[in-house]
């Protein structure tokens, strides 16, 4: 029905019932099922031939007066070939764009991550401190939605300029399965990260570092310089001295302890199967006694905490990156002060592999070697017994030991003198 549209004609209208204005073509007022009137213009898209509909707002928010203005505006905007439905759909979708950029910096996305996903994860201490040490220094302010495949190639080659391209890897790893989490609730946001951005090919991922002597002897040279943190010298030995990986070591808790055997909780443990540990003479040393500040009977066994200024061993040691990077760069300066080149990047991982192979030069059996390390022999989970072969595993990590101290201390006719110092 055409007629001037007006508050007469509004305050006569019924549930369903249309008007259109016989003035200006297009603009219509609609009654709602809730007796509310709407006003809107109705219009073919010059460029795409489609019908569009502009809401124009709700009878008693503007009049029919406003409402035939906005709709005359609207009317020039289409003979100018514009499109004001989409225009104003564009600039809803731009500021909900920008409120979203304020709230969803990388920082915030890692956190929300972090909460969901990661806590409770094993590798979960591992995660966190990838983001801590090399994303969110990098891209942590920047909003997801402005992020570009650039910025995520820039981050990349810094990291394997600093820390290598395994470990740019692993960050690109984790980054893209939080960026995924991300997609899967937000339908604005589309992960930079596409194939290609690896720093190393498949095959070349498997670290086979394995530390040389004169590397070990450096390794200690240096620890013996380290005064804070005052564990990381203790806990670093104990890498190689067990044989354990980064957090195996760094949340041993004295609970695990019980006379000469660690025993380290599936829980925590890679194939989720206990290992126990016998505890050599050496491995005993680095594990210490009961921090001054602890009030309890139990605490973990390498941590930072104080109480009252003494340690009280509450938290297990989580510095990792910042120590490494200290013990890197005493031992760059004992090798530059020698006139040696530049010790090869390495892992705190690597211990753990080097300490593998100084069992095999130790002649002890393979099989016996691989179960110090945890592995189980022929995969034969169902019959697993965590205290057999412990007298096999007592001697190898004592010949361990043993070829540790005289990777330290070589005998006499071994030795050569390196810039003054015995190598």
């Amino acid at each position: 029905m055409q007629v001037k549209i007006s508050k007469t004609q509004i305050d006569r209208m019924t549930a369903g019932q249309m008007l259109a204005d016989k003035e200006v073509k297009g603009f219509v007022a609609r009654c709602l099922n809730s007796g509310a009137v709407s006003y809107g213009y109705r219009y073919r898209d010059k460029t795409t031939g489609k019908q569009r509909w502009l809401g124009l707002g709700l009878h008693g928010n503007i009049t029919a007066e406003q409402a035939r203005d906005f709709a005359k505006k609207a009317a020039g905007e289409v003979a100018g070939k514009k499109d004001p439905q989409g225009d104003l759909e564009e600039a809803r979708a731009e500021a909900k764009r920008e409120r979203l950029a304020d709230q969803n910096t990388v920082n915030v996305v890692l956190d929300a991550f972090e909460k969901d996903h990661v806590e409770g994860l094993r590798s979960g201490d591992q995660v966190k401190a990838a983001f801590t040490n090399h994303v969110r220094p990098r891209i942590g302010g920047k909003s997801i939605y402005d992020l570009k495949r650039s910025d995520i190639t820039a981050m990349l080659n810094e990291i394997k300029a600093e820390s290598g391209p395994v470990m740019a890897d692993r960050v690109l790893a984790h980054v893209r399965k939080a960026f995924n989490w991300q997609m899967v609730q937000d339908d604005e946001f589309k992960s930079p990260i596409v194939r290609g951005m690896a720093k190393t090919k498949p095959k070349e991922r498997a670290r086979k570092r394995i530390l040389a002597d004169d590397e070990i002897r450096d390794v200690w040279a240096a620890l013996e310089q380290i005064e804070q943190p005052a564990c990381y010298p203790r806990y670093v030995k104990s890498l190689l001295l067990a044989m354990t990986r980064r957090n195996e070591s760094a949340r041993m808790h004295t609970d695990e302890l019980e006379g000469d055997l660690w025993t380290i909780p599936g829980a925590r443990y890679k194939n989720k199967l206990d290992h126990v540990i016998p505890v050599t003479p050496a491995l005993r040393e680095l594990i210490g006694e009961k921090p001054a500040g602890c009030k309890g009977n139990s605490w973990y066994v390498f941590s930072t905490t104080t109480n009252g200024g003494q340690l009280d061993g509450s938290k297990a040691f989580g510095g990792f990156s910042k120590a490494k990077k200290e013990l890197d760069r005493i031992i760059a300066k004992i090798r530059k002060a020698e006139g040696r080149a530049p010790m090869k990047q390495w892992q705190l991982h690597d211990l753990r592999r080097t300490g593998r192979s100084l069992m095999s030069r130790a002649k002890v059996d393979a099989d016996h070697a691989e179960r110090c390390m945890g592995h189980v022999i022929g995969g034969v989970r169902e019959t697993y017994d965590r205290y057999e072969y412990l007298d096999e595993k007592r001697k190898a990590f004592e010949a361990l030991a043993g070829m540790v101290e005289m990777i330290l201390n070589p005998p006499a006719d071994n030795v050569v003198q390196l810039g003054g110092r015995t190598a």
